[in-house]
């Protein structure tokens, strides 16, 4: 569909389920079993977006990065000059974990406009990692 602005037509932009569509499209998502094995073999960094009244509320994930989504990017850029440690290069494997699994597809799609084309997030967030009984710490 198209709407008329100034003289132009636009295309309709899309409502949030079909941008997670796309933006899902675009990368392999991971699930949290392969997660944990993963960070636990050291080939990924969970890295925590939740607010911190979920963290909070429902506990961490051992060995995660919590980093506030609004500071993702400044932190995991490898070039960026407030990044964290961890953030080692463009080849890092990056798993970004929200509370159910739809912000953290948006962050992941930021994270691949940096050049960090292994970030992924985490099917089902937080929730799914803990009801699939895997460690929670607080």
């Amino acid at each position: 569909m198209s709407t008329p602005t100034f003289g132009r037509t636009t295309e309709q932009p899309p409502g949030v389920d079909e941008l997670l569509e796309r933006v899902r499209a675009g990368y392999e998502r991971i699930r949290p079993r392969e997660a944990y094995d993963t960070a636990r073999a050291g080939e990924a960094l969970l890295v925590d977006i939740r607010y911190a009244a979920l963290r909070e509320r429902d506990g961490l994930i051992p060995g995660a990065v919590v980093v506030e989504r609004n500071e993702l990017e400044w932190r995991l850029d490898p070039h960026g000059s407030h990044r964290l440690p961890e953030a080692t290069g463009h080849d890092l494997r990056i798993v970004v974990v929200c509370n159910e699994g739809y912000a953290s597809s948006l962050a992941a799609e930021s994270l691949h406009r940096l050049g960090l084309r292994r970030a992924t997030d985490l099917v089902g967030g937080f929730q799914a990692w803990r009801a699939a009984g895997l460690p929670v710490a607080g």
